[in-house]
């Protein structure tokens, strides 16, 4: 099982498409509690490839929602463990659609 699914599997925490919302606590996800793992339990290296996979779709199934989120904050949001800053985000969500 790879780091994420192990994350995934102790914390119980996980979103999926088309709403992206916690199973466990209905937080948009990642959630907060998936986010307050312990940064030594998280390996960035094994999760970007990870997230950047459900970005991809992420921003397909959220991007002009009414009232919803815009591409830039959804890369903030599923990569938040990157210190990214607007331009950043913006760059990365324009190359994810």
């Amino acid at each position: 099982m790879s780091v994420f699914g192990t994350v995934l599997a102790v914390t119980g925490h996980i979103g999926y498409h088309p709403s992206w919302d916690c199973e466990t606590c209905g937080e948009p996800w990642p959630c907060p509690s998936f986010r307050a793992i312990p940064r030594d339990r998280l390996d960035g290296t094994a999760l970007i490839p990870v997230m950047s996979c459900v970005l991809r779709r992420a921003i397909r199934d959220l991007r002009g929602r009414p009232e919803g989120p815009q591409p830039p904050e959804i890369v903030k949001r599923f990569l938040w463990f990157l210190p990214l800053n607007d331009e950043e985000a913006r760059a990365i969500a324009l190359r994810m659609r």
